[in-house]
């Protein structure tokens, strides 16, 4: 058996550049017992996370041919050259899931995650595409059960097809980390993300909040340092707030995880409907307490271990800031709660995912 994952080819499989999807993929890959039989299929890269793993597919010299498909049919050729039963796990691209269903053998399964909402994404934007993935795929992921429940709106029968399976993060410390006096904004440097509203909340308490520090991680695309015009604006206006405010850009996980172990507060201001809220989720494995629209995924993660808003602005985020930095008893007890509550670890998920895999290998 191979077990063969389709990236999207705007993820870049490498630890300085991986966004949601590569690192959702690269953790679930660390604690799967099938490693040795995982392939990986995605954008060629010249330093790839899991190099065993890998399989990096260069640009066609065909300007017109869709990047995705290029990726696709080089997967689909290595399929078709196995004589053994192949699972197929597709990211974020139910548009393709026909194209690969027409060249692989018919033993081979085929499944696909959905790490977005699927009403806003080519291929499943209609019922009748919905039901069509139904029928043709073997199983589909789902990361949250507000993505589930957008990809069955109107549809009454998932056939036990349809599986919620969270993003898995990896915890890198055993003991409640020491905190310094830090709120940070981690995320792409969007409007969606509602980063605006951490830079007003931070203005207009910035000298309340004196023995502070604030920092933004992130940039307009994730792996790549470069500014539009928005993110240009929100750095200058939020870094002329004073010199205890920073905007440093993209970083890679590892260097992450260094930041949120000891920042004491995270603001997740999205004004979208989030799919999952994967920086919740590693908020809560260092320790942070966490104030957060109450949009999309994002209270199916954090439930009741963080602060919630309703309709956010940058007047109720101020309102909670104010709470948490006046008092520390209140304080920690937020941090405790998204330290000891954190569930979503990556050797669990990958398990549960290994299960999926196994009842598929298993089934005629």
């Amino acid at each position: 058996m191979f077990i063969n994952i389709l990236l999207p080819y705007k993820e870049k499989f490498t630890k300085n550049k991986a966004s949601s999807v590569s690192i959702t993929v690269k953790n679930n890959l660390e604690y799967s017992k099938h490693k040795e039989k995982v392939r990986v299929f995605g954008q060629y890269v010249d330093e790839p996370m899991f190099t065993k793993n890998f399989i990096g597919v260069k640009k066609s010299l065909n300007i017109f041919k869709s990047k995705n498909k290029m990726i696709a049919d080089e997967m689909c050729k290595q399929v078709k050259q196995s004589n053994e039963k192949n699972i197929i796990e597709v990211h974020n691209r139910p548009y393709l899931i026909q194209k690969i269903k027409s060249q692989i053998k018919p033993i081979d399964k085929v499944t696909l995650f959905f790490h977005n909402n699927p009403l806003e994404m080519k291929g499943s934007k209609t019922i009748s595409e919905r039901k069509k993935l139904l029928l043709e795929l073997d199983k589909i992921y789902c990361v949250s059960e507000y993505v589930k429940k957008n990809f069955l709106k109107g549809i009454s029968n998932d056939h036990n097809k349809v599986k919620i399976l969270h993003n898995g993060v990896i915890r890198k410390i055993n003991a409640f980390p020491k905190k310094e006096k830090e709120i940070i904004f981690v995320g792409r440097i969007v409007k969606d993300k509602g980063v605006h509203l951490f830079v007003d909340a931070i203005r207009d308490n910035y000298n309340l909040f004196d023995k502070w520090k604030f920092k933004i991680i992130g940039s307009p695309k994730l792996g790549v340092n470069k500014y539009d015009n928005f993110s240009f604006e929100i750095k200058n206006k939020f870094e002329n707030i004073g010199i205890r405010a920073n905007m440093i850009g993209f970083i890679n996980s590892d260097d992450l995880n260094i930041i949120m172990q000891k920042a004491s507060i995270i603001v997740i201001p999205s004004i979208w409907e989030e799919p999952f809220g994967l920086v919740a989720a590693e908020a809560m494995s260092n320790g942070l307490a966490i104030i957060a629209s109450n949009r999309g995924g994002l209270p199916e993660i954090i439930k009741k271990n963080g602060i919630l808003i309703n309709d956010i602005n940058h007047e109720k985020i101020s309102r909670q800031l104010k709470k948490l930095t006046s008092n520390n008893k209140l304080l920690k007890q937020f941090q405790k709660k998204s330290w000891n509550n954190f569930i979503l670890k990556s050797d669990k998920i990958s398990k549960i995912l290994d299960k999926h895999r196994d009842d598929l290998f298993f089934k005629n």
